[in-house]
């Protein structure tokens, strides 16, 4: 059988735990301090607290999410015959069979590469899914018209190698039953 299984590189979301839990820090600073971080620009404390608020919650969801990745023991990406199983991220969508699959490309946003999965149903992938996990689904979509999207930035895996084994599996396996 040929498959390619690749693991969460541990060092990459060491950093951005450590990075999530710098900005919980500053936020809980702009909650519980805010007059030390007044100034001309920003004088309403309310607005400041809210910001700090607003950044505990947000790096604290980002926080619970990285360490549960860091602590996984199964492989994030798996690339067979079938089709890819994707659990990279917290807005991967599982199984995707080659046959449900038109298209793969690459996109870069800023400076971190992307492989949008164009899928013949998309709503088959967002039926799947509820709360923020489909809100983020469905912003991909709009996006991108696709909500897949693969990113190798938490993998221990070349983004361009992933790319060429992606489209090498897909070309061979695109016709192939499920």
């Amino acid at each position: 059988m040929n498959t390619i299984e690749i693991k969460n590189s541990k060092t990459k979301l060491i950093l951005l735990v450590a990075g999530s839990l710098i900005f919980i820090i500053l936020g809980i600073f702009l909650a519980v301090s805010p007059q030390k971080f007044a100034s001309f620009i920003f004088r309403s404390l309310i607005f400041i607290r809210l910001v700090g608020i607003v950044t505990i919650l947000f790096f604290g969801l980002c926080f619970i999410i990285l360490i549960k990745s860091l602590l996984t023991k199964k492989f994030n990406l798996i690339i067979n015959e079938k089709g890819i199983i994707d659990n990279s991220s917290y807005a991967s969508v599982g199984e995707i069979f080659w046959n449900d699959i038109n298209a793969i490309k690459r996109i870069d946003v800023m400076s971190t590469k992307f492989l949008i999965i164009n899928v013949k149903d998309p709503n088959k992938y967002l039926n799947k899914e509820s709360g923020i996990k489909r809100k983020i689904l469905e912003r991909t979509y709009k996006t991108y018209g696709t909500p897949i999207s693969i990113s190798s930035n938490t993998l221990s895996y070349n983004f361009d190698e992933l790319e060429k084994a992606i489209s090498k599996f897909y070309n061979e396996y695109k016709s192939a039953p499920k």
